[in-house]
């Protein structure tokens, strides 16, 4: 490739002429490194690095992390390169460039390996997260020429990708690069279920394509006449993997997913935004429980929008997306649409993320140095990082309306330990929304919680099979001054919920609750809804210390007289 071709492919991106002369000076100098090299499809060497620098132009990033792109794996190629880089480019190209290259250096295998790479990609985050940037646009050019690797190498790095850069990726905001790494990921892991999707959104798409085209016309009218101007509408279509995930969830039922092309309006302010969600409902019947103001509460990663689905016709439904250009270019783009350059700082502390959206980084150190005392092994210290971290995220608030961010299936008793190990170790009682509620209790994005606290209230050894959290489970087991029989994340003892038929008789709960208390297990939750109902069933919840107690409880349970049938689950 020649600069001229370079500089074409570069032109969409708006690079200033200044900006130009130092990304042909660097070009030049990638080219010569990787004169004679080819890739295993046959094409040039150079074609990787300028792929990756395409991408990182395509994000808006500076010119230098544009030029470390071009250069991110010159030194693997030339141990002298780093010099000339230091020299030639400037301390924070070299900066960039070592940090990528001290990534990309893993010698370790198995979950050794992708252990290795979560810490150096998070002490990258925590100096620069330019660096991470430029190895998420590397990793995304690498999944789109796997092809060319072996199946072991190609599933190997098909995993790492989906486990850990697509999760990084929605963390820091960057949606186009997550669902790319996704679909490249998901084609190489689940080959059958891509195509199947694949072909179906094919069939489906352009008759809702077109339906769509419809609608949009009708709320252009209707935005026009209420006097919303300077405003755009355009189309957004869900990625395979993200289709194939909700697919999961609704038992292959296609005609649940409302979304699978979603309506985004773009107006210019916030107060625009709410003026266009009533428009859209005095237009369509708003969808019960399928309404979401990430505008008044942004997701963990900074994404902020205006989500509704409505019923344009009878079982007809279409999402729409409401947000401002600052929001959609964030949208797309995540962290990248946040820096703040200091002129005086060193190379690495250069850029920083703007505001408080990103400050999970900073607890993340936190998190990982209280973790290293427990020394866990690798794939413990993972596991925990997946769920602590990389596990889909709620938002929850305190009363006083701070957002605390947890992954999915927390209950209040991770809540608290999340604020402070003190408000968990002294909690003694929750309310969500206003309503008492039990520790177990699973909790969604946008629910109040109270933590109501007693002054010698002590954690309990039952605690650690409510939490979901590795963190609050360690909080918990420091608590108690417990040392782990198997590991620094699991202990025997489960959270249980049993389901039990019987006869509707006076006193049939009572003997339930009383094999509980000769057993002395306490019963986290009790729910009858009989009413007469003999189909119904009773459903609890309790914590049993050890698969022994656990078959003991179902035997007693089951000698019952009137009980029919004891089923039961471990959460």
């Amino acid at each position: 490739m020649t600069w001229e071709e370079y500089e074409k492919k570069l032109e969409p991106f708006g690079i200033s002429t200044k900006d130009k002369e130092f990304l042909k000076k660097v070009f030049v100098f990638s080219s010569k490194i990787h004169e004679g090299e080819k890739r295993l499809s046959g094409d040039d060497y150079i074609s990787h690095p300028v792929a990756v620098s395409l991408k990182l132009a395509e994000l808006k990033m500076d010119a230098n992390t544009i030029a470390s792109g071009l250069l991110h794996d010159a030194v693997e190629r030339s141990p002298e390169a780093l010099k000339q880089i230091r020299k030639q480019f400037g301390e924070e190209v070299a900066f960039l460039v070592d940090s990528v290259t001290k990534i990309a250096k893993i010698q370790a295998a198995g979950i050794d390996r992708a252990l290795e790479s979560v810490k150096k990609m998070f002490l990258a985050l925590a100096e620069d997260v330019r660096v991470v940037v430029v190895k998420l646009a590397d990793r995304a050019h690498n999944m789109e020429t796997l092809e060319w690797l072996p199946k072991e190498k190609q599933e190997r790095i098909a995993r790492e990708t989906l486990s850990l850069y697509a999760s990084l990726a929605e963390r820091l905001g960057m949606w186009n690069i997550k669902a790319q790494l996704e679909d490249l990921s998901m084609k190489f892991l689940y080959p059958k279920e891509y195509e199947m999707i694949s072909s179906e959104v094919k069939k489906r798409a352009p008759e809702r394509e077109r339906y769509l085209k419809r609608i949009l016309s009708i709320m252009e009218a209707e935005l026009r006449k209420e006097n919303i101007r300077n405003f755009e509408i355009n189309y957004r279509a869900k990625h395979i993997y993200s289709i194939w995930q909700k697919l999961e969830r609704y038992e292959g039922d296609w005609s649940r997913l409302s979304d699978l092309i979603a309506l985004r309006v773009i107006v210019p302010d916030v107060k625009n935004c709410y003026s266009v969600l009533g428009i859209i409902h005095k237009l369509w019947r708003p969808v019960p429980g399928k309404f979401r103001d990430y505008i008044a509460l942004p997701k963990p990663n900074g994404y902020q929008s205006l989500h509704t689905s409505v019923f344009t016709e009878p079982r007809v439904i279409v999402e729409f997306q409401i947000r401002t250009p600052d929001m959609h270019k964030e949208a797309e783009t995540g962290i990248a649409a946040h820096w703040a350059y200091t002129e005086a700082g060193k190379p690495k502390k250069g850029f920083k993320a703007v505001g408080k959206k990103f400050n999970w980084i900073g607890q993340l150190q936190n998190w990982q140095k209280e973790f290293q005392k427990e020394k866990p092994t690798a794939e413990e210290l993972l596991e925990a990082l997946k769920i602590d971290f990389f596990k889909d995220r709620i938002f929850t608030l305190t009363p006083k309306g701070d957002v605390i961010d947890l992954p999915r299936g927390s209950t209040p008793l991770d809540f608290a330990y999340h604020i402070h190990s003190e408000i968990g170790n002294r909690a003694s009682g929750s309310r969500v929304n206003g309503k008492l509620v039990p520790f177990t209790w699973e909790l969604n994005s946008g629910d109040v919680v109270e933590i109501i606290m007693q002054k010698n209230k002590k954690p309990t050894p039952e605690w650690l099979a409510v939490v979901r959290t590795a963190l609050a489970k360690n909080r918990i087991r420091k608590a108690l001054r417990l040392s782990p029989k198997k590991s620094f994340i699991t202990i025997e003892a489960k959270l249980v919920e049993a389901r039990i038929y019987g006869k509707n008789r006076v006193g049939f709960i009572k003997d339930i609750t009383s094999v509980f208390a000769r057993s002395r297990v306490n019963i986290q939750n009790l729910i009858s809804a009989r009413s007469g109902n003999e189909e119904a069933p009773i459903n609890l919840t309790f914590v049993a210390r050890s698969k022994e107690e656990l078959e003991k409880i179902i035997k007693k349970l089951q000698a019952v007289p009137g009980v029919k049938k004891v089923n039961y689950s471990l959460k």
